[in-house]
Protein backbone atom coordinates (compact mmCIF):
# COMPACT_ATOMS: atom_id res chain seq x y z
CA UNK A 1 0.00 0.00 0.00
CA UNK A 2 1.44 3.38 -1.04
CA UNK A 3 2.20 5.88 1.65
CA UNK A 4 0.31 9.17 1.36
CA UNK A 5 2.58 11.93 0.17
CA UNK A 6 2.94 15.06 2.30
CA UNK A 7 4.66 17.27 -0.25
CA UNK A 8 3.26 20.56 -1.46
CA UNK A 9 1.79 18.94 -4.56
CA UNK A 10 -0.19 16.32 -2.69
CA UNK A 11 -3.19 18.57 -2.05
CA UNK A 12 -5.63 17.16 0.49
CA UNK A 13 -3.20 14.38 1.17
CA UNK A 14 -0.89 16.77 2.95
CA UNK A 15 -1.29 16.62 6.69
CA UNK A 16 -1.52 19.67 8.92
CA UNK A 17 -2.09 19.55 12.63
CA UNK A 18 -4.66 21.66 14.41
CA UNK A 19 -1.92 23.99 15.65
CA UNK A 20 -0.60 24.30 12.09
CA UNK A 21 -4.05 25.44 10.95
CA UNK A 22 -4.23 27.98 13.77
CA UNK A 23 -0.77 29.31 12.92
CA UNK A 24 -1.70 29.63 9.25
CA UNK A 25 -4.94 31.41 10.17
CA UNK A 26 -3.01 33.81 12.40
CA UNK A 27 -0.60 34.66 9.58
CA UNK A 28 -3.42 35.26 7.11
CA UNK A 29 -5.31 37.48 9.57
CA UNK A 30 -2.21 39.56 10.31
CA UNK A 31 -1.56 40.05 6.60
CA UNK A 32 -5.18 41.02 6.05
CA UNK A 33 -5.03 43.61 8.83
CA UNK A 34 -1.82 45.06 7.37
CA UNK A 35 -3.43 45.28 3.92
CA UNK A 36 -6.50 47.08 5.28
CA UNK A 37 -4.38 49.47 7.39
CA UNK A 38 -2.26 50.48 4.39
CA UNK A 39 -5.41 51.00 2.30
CA UNK A 40 -6.99 52.95 5.17
CA UNK A 41 -4.07 55.38 5.27
CA UNK A 42 -4.47 56.05 1.56
CA UNK A 43 -8.25 56.45 1.83
CA UNK A 44 -7.92 58.86 4.76
CA UNK A 45 -6.36 61.51 2.52
CA UNK A 46 -9.36 61.38 0.16
CA UNK A 47 -12.01 60.74 2.82
CA UNK A 48 -13.74 64.04 2.02
CA UNK A 49 -14.24 62.94 -1.60
CA UNK A 50 -15.51 59.53 -0.46
CA UNK A 51 -17.86 61.30 1.95
CA UNK A 52 -19.23 63.53 -0.82
CA UNK A 53 -19.70 60.56 -3.16
CA UNK A 54 -21.61 58.52 -0.60
CA UNK A 55 -23.80 61.46 0.43
CA UNK A 56 -25.14 62.15 -3.09
CA UNK A 57 -28.15 59.74 -2.82
CA UNK A 58 -29.35 61.16 0.49
CA UNK A 59 -28.94 64.77 -0.65
CA UNK A 60 -31.04 64.07 -3.71
CA UNK A 61 -33.63 62.21 -1.64
CA UNK A 62 -33.87 65.06 0.89
CA UNK A 63 -34.18 67.56 -1.94
CA UNK A 64 -37.05 65.59 -3.46
CA UNK A 65 -38.76 65.12 -0.09
CA UNK A 66 -38.55 68.76 1.02
CA UNK A 67 -39.08 70.70 -2.18
CA UNK A 68 -42.22 71.51 -4.05
CA UNK A 69 -42.10 71.00 -7.78
CA UNK A 70 -43.53 74.12 -9.44
CA UNK A 71 -43.63 74.12 -13.23
CA UNK A 72 -42.25 77.15 -15.03
CA UNK A 73 -45.15 79.03 -16.58
CA UNK A 74 -43.74 82.14 -18.19
CA UNK A 75 -45.33 84.93 -20.16
CA UNK A 76 -44.09 83.62 -23.50
CA UNK A 77 -43.89 79.92 -22.76
CA UNK A 78 -40.18 79.82 -23.65
CA UNK A 79 -38.86 80.33 -20.12
CA UNK A 80 -36.75 77.45 -18.79
CA UNK A 81 -34.23 76.69 -16.05
CA UNK A 82 -30.61 76.62 -17.24
CA UNK A 83 -27.50 75.28 -15.51
CA UNK A 84 -24.90 77.73 -14.21
CA UNK A 85 -22.43 76.48 -16.82
CA UNK A 86 -24.40 78.40 -19.49
CA UNK A 87 -23.56 81.77 -17.90
CA UNK A 88 -21.21 84.05 -19.81
CA UNK A 89 -19.16 87.09 -18.86
CA UNK A 90 -21.38 90.10 -18.29
CA UNK A 91 -24.50 88.15 -17.26
CA UNK A 92 -26.14 89.61 -14.16
CA UNK A 93 -28.69 88.36 -11.67
CA UNK A 94 -29.53 88.16 -8.00
CA UNK A 95 -27.62 85.63 -5.90
CA UNK A 96 -29.33 84.20 -2.79
CA UNK A 97 -27.26 82.79 0.09
CA UNK A 98 -28.62 79.38 1.10
CA UNK A 99 -26.54 79.10 4.30
CA UNK A 100 -24.59 81.28 6.71
CA UNK A 101 -21.50 82.50 4.86
CA UNK A 102 -18.45 84.39 6.05
CA UNK A 103 -17.27 87.15 3.69
CA UNK A 104 -14.27 89.13 4.85
CA UNK A 105 -14.89 88.35 8.50
CA UNK A 106 -18.56 89.30 8.31
CA UNK A 107 -21.32 86.69 8.46
CA UNK A 108 -24.04 86.84 5.80
CA UNK A 109 -27.24 85.13 6.92
CA UNK A 110 -29.13 82.62 4.74
CA UNK A 111 -31.83 84.21 2.63
CA UNK A 112 -29.77 87.34 1.97
CA UNK A 113 -29.56 88.30 -1.70
CA UNK A 114 -27.24 90.52 -3.70
CA UNK A 115 -26.90 91.59 -7.32
CA UNK A 116 -24.13 89.55 -8.95
CA UNK A 117 -22.27 89.59 -12.25
CA UNK A 118 -20.29 86.95 -14.11
CA UNK A 119 -16.74 88.19 -14.71
CA UNK A 120 -13.16 86.96 -15.04
CA UNK A 121 -10.75 87.20 -12.12
CA UNK A 122 -7.07 88.18 -12.27
CA UNK A 123 -6.17 84.69 -13.52
CA UNK A 124 -8.76 84.85 -16.29
CA UNK A 125 -11.17 82.35 -14.67
CA UNK A 126 -14.88 83.10 -14.76
CA UNK A 127 -16.64 83.50 -11.44
CA UNK A 128 -19.64 85.12 -9.83
CA UNK A 129 -18.94 88.46 -8.09
CA UNK A 130 -21.03 90.94 -6.13
CA UNK A 131 -22.24 93.80 -8.31
CA UNK A 132 -23.26 96.11 -5.48
CA UNK A 133 -22.31 96.91 -1.92
CA UNK A 134 -23.68 94.75 0.91
CA UNK A 135 -24.26 95.99 4.45
CA UNK A 136 -24.07 93.58 7.37
CA UNK A 137 -24.31 94.27 11.09
CA UNK A 138 -20.57 94.96 11.39
CA UNK A 139 -19.13 95.60 7.93
CA UNK A 140 -19.59 96.89 4.40
CA UNK A 141 -18.89 94.28 1.72
CA UNK A 142 -17.88 96.06 -1.50
CA UNK A 143 -18.77 95.17 -5.05
CA UNK A 144 -16.39 92.79 -6.80
CA UNK A 145 -16.17 90.14 -4.04
CA UNK A 146 -16.22 86.56 -5.31
CA UNK A 147 -19.30 84.61 -4.25
CA UNK A 148 -18.99 80.98 -3.02
CA UNK A 149 -20.34 79.16 -6.05
CA UNK A 150 -18.85 77.02 -8.80
CA UNK A 151 -20.20 77.88 -12.23
CA UNK A 152 -19.28 74.38 -13.44
CA UNK A 153 -21.23 72.67 -10.66
CA UNK A 154 -23.16 69.65 -11.97
CA UNK A 155 -26.91 70.07 -11.29
CA UNK A 156 -28.13 67.69 -8.58
CA UNK A 157 -24.75 67.25 -6.88
CA UNK A 158 -24.75 70.50 -4.91
CA UNK A 159 -25.87 70.25 -1.30
CA UNK A 160 -27.95 73.26 -0.38
CA UNK A 161 -28.09 74.40 3.21
CA UNK A 162 -31.27 72.46 3.97
CA UNK A 163 -30.03 69.27 2.27
CA UNK A 164 -27.05 68.58 4.46
CA UNK A 165 -26.74 65.90 7.13
CA UNK A 166 -26.23 66.91 10.74
CA UNK A 167 -23.83 65.91 13.50
CA UNK A 168 -24.60 66.08 17.19
CA UNK A 169 -21.15 65.87 18.79
CA UNK A 170 -17.83 67.60 18.22
CA UNK A 171 -16.00 64.34 17.44
CA UNK A 172 -18.63 62.97 15.06
CA UNK A 173 -17.12 64.51 11.88
CA UNK A 174 -13.78 62.87 12.69
CA UNK A 175 -15.51 59.55 13.42
CA UNK A 176 -17.39 59.76 10.14
CA UNK A 177 -14.23 60.28 8.12
CA UNK A 178 -12.60 57.35 9.92
CA UNK A 179 -15.64 55.19 9.19
CA UNK A 180 -15.88 55.97 5.49
CA UNK A 181 -12.10 55.55 5.13
CA UNK A 182 -12.25 52.14 6.80
CA UNK A 183 -15.13 50.89 4.66
CA UNK A 184 -13.44 52.20 1.51
CA UNK A 185 -10.19 50.51 2.54
CA UNK A 186 -11.98 47.19 2.95
CA UNK A 187 -13.64 47.61 -0.45
CA UNK A 188 -10.44 48.32 -2.38
CA UNK A 189 -8.58 45.60 -0.47
CA UNK A 190 -10.99 42.88 -1.58
CA UNK A 191 -8.66 41.31 -4.21
CA UNK A 192 -5.79 40.97 -1.74
CA UNK A 193 -8.10 39.80 1.04
CA UNK A 194 -9.49 37.13 -1.28
CA UNK A 195 -5.95 35.98 -1.97
CA UNK A 196 -5.47 35.51 1.77
CA UNK A 197 -8.69 33.50 1.98
CA UNK A 198 -7.60 31.36 -0.92
CA UNK A 199 -4.17 30.90 0.62
CA UNK A 200 -5.77 29.57 3.79
CA UNK A 201 -8.03 27.03 2.07
CA UNK A 202 -5.64 26.00 -0.72
CA UNK A 203 -3.83 23.34 1.39
CA UNK A 204 -7.12 21.39 1.34
CA UNK A 205 -7.16 21.38 -2.48
CA UNK A 206 -5.34 19.32 -5.09
CA UNK A 207 -2.60 20.94 -7.11
CA UNK A 208 -4.71 21.31 -10.28
CA UNK A 209 -7.54 22.86 -8.21
CA UNK A 210 -5.25 25.61 -6.94
CA UNK A 211 -5.00 26.98 -10.48
CA UNK A 212 -8.51 28.40 -10.04
CA UNK A 213 -7.16 31.17 -7.81
CA UNK A 214 -6.85 33.69 -10.67
CA UNK A 215 -10.43 33.35 -12.00
CA UNK A 216 -11.75 33.23 -8.44
CA UNK A 217 -10.06 36.47 -7.36
CA UNK A 218 -10.88 38.20 -10.66
CA UNK A 219 -14.55 37.17 -10.71
CA UNK A 220 -14.99 37.90 -7.00
CA UNK A 221 -13.46 41.37 -7.29
CA UNK A 222 -15.61 42.26 -10.29
CA UNK A 223 -18.67 40.83 -8.55
CA UNK A 224 -18.02 42.86 -5.41
CA UNK A 225 -17.72 46.11 -7.38
CA UNK A 226 -20.86 45.23 -9.35
CA UNK A 227 -22.78 44.49 -6.16
CA UNK A 228 -21.72 47.71 -4.45
CA UNK A 229 -22.55 49.74 -7.57
CA UNK A 230 -25.92 47.98 -7.86
CA UNK A 231 -26.73 48.90 -4.27
CA UNK A 232 -25.58 52.52 -4.70
CA UNK A 233 -27.32 53.28 -8.01
CA UNK A 234 -30.30 50.89 -8.08
CA UNK A 235 -31.33 49.64 -4.64
CA UNK A 236 -30.59 52.44 -2.22
CA UNK A 237 -32.17 55.50 -3.95
CA UNK A 238 -35.76 54.14 -4.08
CA UNK A 239 -35.44 52.71 -0.56
CA UNK A 240 -34.32 56.00 0.98
CA UNK A 241 -36.91 57.97 -1.02
CA UNK A 242 -39.57 55.68 0.40
CA UNK A 243 -38.30 56.19 3.94
CA UNK A 244 -38.14 59.96 3.65
CA UNK A 245 -41.51 60.04 1.93
CA UNK A 246 -43.10 58.68 5.11
CA UNK A 247 -42.03 61.82 6.97
CA UNK A 248 -43.68 64.52 4.86
CA UNK A 249 -45.11 66.16 7.98
CA UNK A 250 -41.73 66.30 9.73
CA UNK A 251 -38.67 68.52 9.37
CA UNK A 252 -35.92 66.25 8.10
CA UNK A 253 -32.77 66.43 10.22
CA UNK A 254 -30.79 63.28 9.49
CA UNK A 255 -27.71 62.28 11.48
CA UNK A 256 -24.75 61.71 9.22
CA UNK A 257 -23.50 58.70 11.20
CA UNK A 258 -26.86 56.91 10.92
CA UNK A 259 -26.96 57.46 7.18
CA UNK A 260 -23.41 56.31 6.49
CA UNK A 261 -23.88 53.21 8.65
CA UNK A 262 -26.90 52.36 6.53
CA UNK A 263 -25.47 52.94 3.06
CA UNK A 264 -22.13 51.27 3.77
CA UNK A 265 -23.90 48.26 5.27
CA UNK A 266 -26.08 47.89 2.18
CA UNK A 267 -23.18 48.37 -0.26
CA UNK A 268 -20.91 45.90 1.53
CA UNK A 269 -23.75 43.38 1.94
CA UNK A 270 -24.66 43.51 -1.76
CA UNK A 271 -20.99 43.28 -2.69
CA UNK A 272 -20.75 40.06 -0.67
CA UNK A 273 -24.06 38.73 -2.02
CA UNK A 274 -22.87 39.27 -5.60
CA UNK A 275 -20.07 36.77 -4.86
CA UNK A 276 -22.60 33.98 -5.41
CA UNK A 277 -21.75 33.28 -9.10
CA UNK A 278 -17.97 33.46 -8.47
CA UNK A 279 -18.19 31.03 -5.54
CA UNK A 280 -20.47 28.75 -7.56
CA UNK A 281 -17.92 28.72 -10.38
CA UNK A 282 -15.03 27.65 -8.14
CA UNK A 283 -17.04 25.05 -6.21
CA UNK A 284 -18.46 23.63 -9.45
CA UNK A 285 -15.00 23.40 -11.04
CA UNK A 286 -13.67 21.65 -7.96
CA UNK A 287 -16.69 19.34 -7.99
CA UNK A 288 -18.13 20.19 -4.59
CA UNK A 289 -21.49 21.35 -5.99
CA UNK A 290 -23.49 20.69 -9.12
CA UNK A 291 -26.42 22.29 -10.92
CA UNK A 292 -28.65 19.42 -9.81
CA UNK A 293 -27.70 20.01 -6.17
CA UNK A 294 -28.55 23.71 -6.41
CA UNK A 295 -31.88 22.90 -8.05
CA UNK A 296 -32.74 20.39 -5.33
CA UNK A 297 -32.16 22.88 -2.49
CA UNK A 298 -33.91 25.83 -4.17
CA UNK A 299 -36.62 26.00 -1.48
CA UNK A 300 -34.06 26.25 1.30
CA UNK A 301 -32.08 28.77 -0.75
CA UNK A 302 -35.21 30.89 -1.23
CA UNK A 303 -35.84 30.99 2.52
CA UNK A 304 -32.23 32.04 3.14
CA UNK A 305 -32.51 34.72 0.43
CA UNK A 306 -35.65 36.18 2.00
CA UNK A 307 -34.02 36.23 5.44
CA UNK A 308 -30.93 37.98 4.09
CA UNK A 309 -33.11 40.47 2.17
CA UNK A 310 -35.07 41.23 5.35
CA UNK A 311 -31.83 41.91 7.23
CA UNK A 312 -30.23 44.04 4.51
CA UNK A 313 -33.34 45.99 3.50
CA UNK A 314 -33.69 49.27 5.44
CA UNK A 315 -37.46 48.80 5.64
CA UNK A 316 -39.71 45.85 6.38
CA UNK A 317 -42.31 46.51 3.69
CA UNK A 318 -42.89 43.97 0.92
CA UNK A 319 -41.88 46.21 -2.07
CA UNK A 320 -38.45 47.00 -0.60
CA UNK A 321 -38.00 43.41 0.52
CA UNK A 322 -38.64 42.23 -3.03
CA UNK A 323 -36.32 44.92 -4.36
CA UNK A 324 -33.47 43.28 -2.42
CA UNK A 325 -34.59 39.66 -2.80
CA UNK A 326 -35.11 39.62 -6.58
CA UNK A 327 -31.44 40.31 -7.45
CA UNK A 328 -30.41 37.46 -5.14
CA UNK A 329 -32.89 35.11 -6.81
CA UNK A 330 -31.48 36.09 -10.22
CA UNK A 331 -27.94 35.53 -8.94
CA UNK A 332 -28.94 32.09 -7.65
CA UNK A 333 -30.36 31.17 -11.05
CA UNK A 334 -27.18 32.43 -12.70
CA UNK A 335 -25.18 30.31 -10.27
CA UNK A 336 -27.16 27.25 -11.32
CA UNK A 337 -26.31 27.97 -14.94
CA UNK A 338 -22.63 28.45 -14.08
CA UNK A 339 -22.57 25.19 -12.12
CA UNK A 340 -24.21 23.38 -15.04
CA UNK A 341 -21.80 24.80 -17.63
CA UNK A 342 -18.54 24.57 -15.67
CA UNK A 343 -19.29 21.77 -13.22
CA UNK A 344 -17.43 18.47 -13.21
CA UNK A 345 -16.75 15.61 -10.86
CA UNK A 346 -13.92 16.12 -8.46
CA UNK A 347 -10.69 14.46 -9.50
CA UNK A 348 -8.18 13.25 -6.97
CA UNK A 349 -5.41 13.80 -9.53
CA UNK A 350 -5.22 15.81 -12.73
CA UNK A 351 -5.97 13.87 -15.87
CA UNK A 352 -3.03 12.70 -17.97
CA UNK A 353 -3.17 12.21 -21.73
Amino acid sequence: MKQIETSEDSGPGAEMTFLDHLDELRKRLIRSVIIVVIAFIGCWFVSDKIYDFLSVPIRRAISEAERREIPIEGRTGNEKILPLSTLQAGDTGRYVFDRSTTLGGSVVQPGTSVMAVVAADAAGNLGLFTDEQMYTAVAVIPAGVRLPIDLLQVPGEYAAGDERLIVTTAVEPFTLHVTVSLYAAIAISIPLLLLQVWGFISPALYKHERSYVTPFVLLSSISFVAGAAFAYYILFPPAVRYLLGLGDEFRLLLRASDYFDLITLIMLAMGIIFQMPAIAYVLARIGLISAGFLVRIWKMALVVILIVAAVVSPTGDIPNLMLFALPMVVLYIVSIGIAWFFGKKRETEPRTN
